[in-house]
Order: C-alpha cells, then sequence, then structure tokens
C-alpha cells in the first residue's frame, strides 16, 4: 500500500469515527447542562467546596467563578511543584525554579500545556498525577462551561442568567470527562501505553553506556491529555514517545479524542438553541477548515522535492516512522487546529509551508474545531462577526439567533479577536528586537524568526506546541510565555460572559424575510471567508517573513 493511499484511509476511518460519536456524544452533553438533577458524588463536592449549584449566576459572577478557580489552580501548581523535592514519589528530582514553576502552573491551568522541560527528567508521580493531571481535567472543564454559558445566552432571553459555573465545572468533569477519560485509557493500555508507578530503571546499554526511564500513570494521562485538547505530555517526545502512543492504532485513537468533544459540541449547542441545523452550520464550516488544512499538510508533506524525498516517499525528516507521513500530517492538523499541543513529530522539521500551515491553524483562533468549548465559542464570535459583515453589505441591523447584533455586542466580539493577535505579535516583536531572546534560537533566518513567531502563537492561543529548536527554558521565555498564555486564556474568557449576559438579557426578534439564515450552506461559506480573511489580514506579514519565505526558498 502506497503511503498517501495509506494516509488517506486513516483520515476516512477517522471521519467515519467521528461521525459515529457525533450526535450520542452531543445529545449527552445537551443533557448534562440542561439537566436538574444532581448526583450525590456531585453534592459532595458541592459540599465540600461551599457552592450552592442551583443558584443561577449573571456573568460577572460567572466570570469571578472561573478566574477565582484558575487563580488557586495556579497557585496550588505553582507550590507543589515548588516542594516536590520534600514530596514522595519524587522519584529524587529537585524542585522547580520559581520561573519555570510559574510557567508551568499558568501552562496547565490555561490548557496549554506548554513545556519547557523534559517531563520524564524534572517532575515526579506526585506533581504529573496529583497536579498536571488534575489540571488536564478541570481547565477542560472550564472550557465546555464559558461555551456553554455563551450558548445559553444565546437561547435564553429577557434574562441575564447564564447559569452556575460551578455546577457546570463538576459536571462537565464527572459526568462528561471523567468516564470517557477511564474507557481511553484502557484502549491505550490495550494498545501498549503503559501504567504504572515504576522508579527509574535502565533499560540496556547504548554505545557504551546505559539509558534510564522512569515508569508513570501515563495512559491515563495521556487520555485526558488528548481529550481536554490538553497536550502535555508525560515524556519530553510527547506523544512520538512509544510509551504514550505505542503504535498507528493508538495514533488514530488519540486524534479521535482530541477532535470528538469539540466537533460534538455543535450538536450540543444545536440542542440547546433549539435548532440542530444552527449546530450543522457551524459543524460544517468547522470540518471545511480542518479537511482543507489536513488535504495541504499532506501534499505539501508528501511532495517530492529531489532524490532524498524521493527515496523515503515524501519529507519524513522529524516523523517517526511507525506513523508515516500520513499519521504525522493528521495529527499536526488536529493538535494546531485545536488547543490541543500535543504532537507525534516534530513541526520544526516540517516543510516551509508544512510549518506555515501548523502556525496558521492555531493563528485562525484554533476554532476548527478548536479546544474543548474554547474552539465552540471562538467559532461562535466569528460567527457573530460575520452577520455584522452581511448586515452591512445589505443595510440592516444584523442578527444572530433571534438575538439583534448591536454596538454592544460587536464590541464585545471586536476586543475578543484583537487579544491573542495583539498579545503574539507583541511579545515577538519586543523578543526579536532583544539580544538575549534571539539567543535561544537554534536557527537564523527566516527559519529562527518562525521558532520565536511559533512559541508565542502558541502560548497566546493556548495551544502548547512548539517549533523544537527554540530554546525556551529561560528566564525571559518562561515568564512573557506564562503571561501570554494567562492572558490569552482568559481575557477572551471576560468578552465570551459578557457577550453572553448582554445576547440573554435581549428579547427575541422575530424572523422576517429579510432576516439571514445562519443554518445555510451560503452562510457557512460566508464563515469561512470571514475567518480566513481576519486571520490573513492580522498575521499575513509576519507569516511572510517566516514559514513563506522559507517555503518559497526552499
Amino acid at each position: 500500500m502506497s503511503p498517501v493511499l495509506a494516509g488517506v484511509l486513516q483520515l476516512l476511518a477517522l471521519i467515519v469515527a467521528l461521525g459515529l460519536s457525533y450526535r450520542p456524544l452531543g445529545d449527552h452533553m445537551a443533557r448534562v447542562y440542561s439537566s436538574e438533577k444532581h448526583y450525590r458524588p456531585e453534592k459532595w463536592i458541592y459540599k465540600a467546596i461551599g457552592a450552592n449549584p442551583n443558584v443561577e449566576m449573571r456573568w460577572p459572577a460567572y466570570l469571578r467563578g472561573v478566574l477565582a478557580f484558575s487563580a488557586v489552580s495556579v497557585l496550588f501548581l505553582y507550590l507543589l511543584q515548588r516542594i516536590q523535592g520534600s514530596l514522595p514519589g519524587s522519584l529524587g528530582f529537585v524542585s522547580i525554579d520559581p520561573d519555570q514553576a510559574f510557567n508551568t502552573a499558568a501552562s496547565f491551568v490555561a490548557n496549554t500545556n506548554w513545556q519547557s522541560y523534559y517531563g520524564e527528567q524534572a517532575m515526579g508521580h506526585v506533581v504529573q498525577t496529583g497536579g498536571l493531571a488534575v489540571q488536564n481535567f478541570v481547565s477542560a472543564a472550564v472550557g465546555i462551561a464559558v461555551a456553554v454559558a455563551l450558548v445559553r445566552g444565546f437561547a435564553r432571553s429577557r434574562t441575564g442568567e447564564l447559569g452556575n459555573f460551578w455546577a457546570d465545572l463538576v459536571r462537565g468533569t464527572v459526568r462528561i470527562l471523567l468516564p470517557i477519560a477511564v474507557i481511553g485509557a484502557l484502549v491505550l493500555v490495550a494498545c501498549g501505553a503503559i501504567q504504572n508507578f515504576a522508579g527509574i530503571h535502565e533499560v540496556g546499554q547504548f554505545m557504551g553506556g546505559s539509558q534510564q526511564w522512569n515508569g508513570g500513570a501515563v495512559a491515563s494521562q495521556e487520555v485526558i491529555k488528548e481529550l481536554g485538547t490538553n497536550g502535555g505530555g508525560y515524556f519530553n517526545a510527547n506523544s512520538a514517545h512509544p510509551f504514550e502512543n505505542p503504535n498507528g492504532l493508538s495514533n488514530l485513537f488519540e486524534i479521535y479524542l482530541i477532535l470528538v468533544i469539540p466537533f460534538a459540541l455543535t450538536r450540543t449547542f444545536g440542542r440547546m438553541v433549539g435548532s440542530l441545523k444552527q449546530g450543522y452550520a457551524i459543524l460544517g464550516t468547522m470540518a471545511t477548515i480542518w479537511v482543507v488544512f489536513t488535504g495541504l499538510m499532506m501534499w505539501t508533506e508528501f511532495a517530492h522535492n529531489g532524490p532524498a524525498f524521493d527515496f523515503a516517499g515524501g519529507a519524513m525528516e522529524g516523523k517517526e516512522t511507525r506513523f508515516g507521513i500520513g499519521g504525522s500530517s493528521i495529527f499536526a492538523v488536529a493538535t494546531t487546529l485545536t488547543s490541543t499541543g500535543a504532537v507525534n513529530s516534530f513541526h520544526s522539521s516540517y516543510t516551509g509551508f508544512g510549518g506555515g500551515i501548523t502556525m496558521l491553524g492555531m493563528q485562525l483562533g484554533e476554532i476548527a474545531p478548536g479546544g474543548v468549548g474554547s474552539g465552540l465559542y471562538g467559532m461562535l464570535i466569528m460567527a457573530v462577526i460575520a452577520v455584522f459583515i452581511a448586515g452591512l453589505m445589505v443595510g440592516r441591523t444584523p442578527e444572530y439567533l433571534g438575538k439583534k447584533i448591536g454596538t454592544r455586542e460587536i464590541k464585545f466580539a471586536a476586543c475578543y479577536i484583537l487579544v491573542t493577535p495583539a498579545l503574539v505579535l507583541g511579545f515577538t516583536a519586543v523578543a526579536m528586537a532583544l539580544d538575549t531572546p534571539s539567543h535561544s534560537m537554534t536557527n537564523s533566518g527566516a527559519h529562527g524568526f518562525s521558532e520565536i513567531l511559533y512559541a508565542y502563537t502558541s502560548g497566546a492561543n493556548n495551544n502548547g506546541s512548539a517549533f523544537a529548536g527554540l530554546n525556551a527554558d529561560t528566564q525571559w521565555f518562561n515568564s512573557t510565555i506564562g503571561i501570554a498564555m494567562l492572558l490569552g486564556r482568559f481575557l477572551p474568557m471576560v468578552f465570551v460572559l459578557a457577550l453572553a449576559g448582554s445576547l440573554a438579557e435581549q428579547t427575541p426578534v422575530p424572523e422576517t424575510a429579510g432576516t439571514l439564515r445562519t443554518e445555510k450552506p451560503l452562510f457557512t461559506g460566508l464563515l469561512v471567508g470571514t475567518i480566513m480573511i481576519i486571520a490573513g489580514l492580522t498575521y499575513f506579514p509576519a507569516l511572510a517573513l517566516g514559514p513563506l519565505a522559507e517555503g518559497l526558498a526552499a
């Protein structure tokens, strides 16, 4: 079987698996967030944290819950790393330095999982399992909660109440993420991923020396790493490591985990607003961008350019032979069009255009299908922008799902789409202007610039992957990328929840003959065009200096 055909068959199998999961999972999540019943374990949690799950919150109270929980999470994870040397199960590792502990705490709480350290050489079992893995669950649940709050803003009227953050957080963790993670971990163990609390041991003699590995609860962390679109690996090689991702079957399953909740949330959205067709329109937009990006990535990496590529069957540098170009390309697009950041190959080794595709996927806002929760609310923000543009073209007040998009709503949406570009381009410009940050670049020229642009793109968009040539374990990058991750995660949430509150207060507008039909393919095309134009106008100059220049020079 040719490598190209193998890649296409993997893509088709993935689409079938996602299609079979779409309806049951989407409907289940709609029931979870619409139910008034509390399970007994959930009641225990509410009692422990002193929360009343039956109290409805307006958007400022909902936001305070998000920020308070996240701030406590950052502090807890920071302190856990700082005292690691005194904890049992530390495997002899010392406590983490302050700048790296801050970066890691900000990273995992912000659902970014950027790692400027070697996981197997820095973190013991307690920090990995009790700290990082826990945040993989709750940071993902926070993202879903904010998305659901925005959906309620569209679905409700004449009220500013968006639900209860603590109830949404607990339900997302207990009823959605935990059950799927348990089943998924068993699948990964069956595929060959490890799950233990073994210490450090030698695995053999290599070139006159020994190689050491430590065990860990890898499968359980790997599954929520992908399912919650987190991305932080137990080992430095991430999902290219055979302990995390043993074979082609586990590789395809991990890609499925990355995509299944973000895609299914579009059906949840349709259910909750009372129109499945609206959910299908959002799904169509996400799927169109994802399929096109995957096709372009496979084409750029399979394209032959000289005898070395001919012999290898494509651009195999930096890719695992277990997965090949097809499995690596599908994974790379899935992880950068979501906020996952997990990698099974080194994006820095991709062709110039291939590396640019991974970067552009993040710069779109990771909305196709995007991160768990963040992809849906990011796409709905772009839908608001699209109906506003359509309204300008026909001279009519824009409406979406029966809600008028007025001055207040469009300001919130505009602020949302300006936050991450300002962080990415601002920090990149400063880093390139200073001497010290540029010394961390392994490469010079266009590729060196791409390393830094990619780092801040990944951090501000809460992705977590990297062009591996950049030495990011410095005070400058640990601090600035940590700040970018926190601002890139929580500032947009402020505008999302403010928009949700504004929409929930409105009285529904009756549909007329002049109302834009947002469930039609025409709107899907308009939405795709809006997304590409906004991203292109924002990032094209920077991309021209980096991956485009490199690709054209190849």
